[in-house]
């Protein structure tokens, strides 16, 4: 059973002052560490806690949050730290969890809600459509929705079915929302920060087999940076990145397809090509000017994702960048992504997601020869 929520005020007074120095000086060590290997679950605990300590009206809720941490462990110790007022489990109910959050947010809090899986959120979807995607809009701007609503998603856990799904076009479908997707140990940092500080609802999708990925990341100024940002009113939302330059051909892709993307261009190398790798990192809003500046200096796109190719995110790009960039292609846009099939079983996985020697292939037929 959940405990009973309090006003922004009171939660925070339930935070000793003690339990306060402790964070604090936790946060001083992590700024004099300097760069140090950290897993992208770290760089997510992290941003939770840190955004938990700048602003009292931030709460964290979810099915094993609390005192287990998450199935993943990314809401480690914040229980611990802040108090079951702002860190505490919920009953195994999606909706109640999203319906929860959209009250919550009309009355001045900023949830972050964590849906365990990418498939246990379906039940929540007529929540998520129907009431935080439009409440803004109903209201004609009188009522914000600040939320967060995290999901772990896509493959390459060996996980079982409902358990590995890559959902992101539906949510990217529904106007009124915005998808972030980072690829990144420093992104997971970053991106969760401004997802949490913006006033709009955000669908944050973690890539969950790059959870425990590492990266050399001085947390201490990703902090810092945030702050700064904050200040001077600046955002990396809705902006690509070039997470690798080439001149032969674009690869385009996102949250877990980035580092397969990444590989592929490195296989490319040795075989005399030069590939550009575009991480896309925020699908809502899309950064078209990236993207299509890569593309028309390239003349050729492969695009990359996990999910379903039919009437899915990577079906968006290939048109936006063949609209934008019809006159600069020198071969059709090529996609590789899953199979328009179920989520298969968990031995069959690697044949069902991209690979680099899928993403080879494509890169093979983009006419060469012309």
């Amino acid at each position: 059973m959940s405990p009973t929520i309090t006003t922004s005020s009171e939660a925070n007074g339930n935070v000793s002052a003690a339990t306060a120095r402790a964070a604090a000086s936790a946060a001083a060590s992590a700024e004099a560490a300097g760069p140090q290997p950290v897993t992208m679950a770290k760089a997510l605990n992290t941003a939770l806690a840190d955004a938990m300590s700048a602003d009292s009206s931030v709460l964290v809720f979810g099915e094993d949050v609390g005192m287990l941490g998450g199935v993943f462990r990314i809401t480690d110790g914040l229980t611990a730290t802040f108090g079951e007022q702002r860190c505490f489990d919920t009953p195994l109910a999606e909706s109640g969890i999203v319906g929860m959050a959209v009250g919550m947010a009309i009355n001045g809090m900023r949830p972050v809600i964590e849906m365990q899986f990418d498939a246990f959120a379906y039940p929540a979807f007529e929540q998520i459509v129907s009431h935080v995607a439009k409440m803004h809009n109903r209201t004609r701007g009188m009522v914000k929705l600040p939320m967060v609503i995290r999901i772990p998603y896509g493959g390459g856990i060996g996980g079982v079915e409902h358990h590995c799904d890559s959902s992101e076009s539906y949510y990217a479908h529904t106007a009124g929302l915005k998808v972030y997707t980072p690829a990144t140990v420093a992104d997971g940092y970053r991106m969760l920060r401004e997802a949490i500080d913006s006033d709009d609802p955000v669908v944050f999708m973690e890539p969950k087999k790059m959870y425990w990925t590492k990266d050399s990341v001085d947390l201490g100024e990703l902090r810092r940076l945030h702050a700064e940002s904050t200040t001077a009113g600046r955002t990396s939302e809705g902006r690509a990145a070039v997470a690798r330059p080439g001149t032969d051909a674009t690869l385009i892709a996102y949250g877990p397809s980035v580092p397969t993307a990444l590989a592929a261009a490195e296989a490319a190398a040795l075989e005399g090509r030069s590939m550009e790798v575009i991480d896309v990192r925020t699908i809502v809003p899309f950064d078209d000017e990236t993207v299509c500046e890569s593309v028309r200096k390239t003349g050729r796109a492969v695009v990359i994702a996990e999910a379903h190719g039919f009437a899915s995110v990577s079906s968006e790009i290939v048109a936006r960048v063949q609209e934008r960039c019809f006159h600069y292609l020198a071969a059709p846009i090529r996609r590789v992504t899953g199979f328009d099939v179920p989520y298969p079983a968990p031995k069959l996985e690697k044949y069902y997601l991209p690979g680099v020697d899928r993403i080879l292939d494509a890169v093979d037929d983009l006419q060469w020869e012309n």
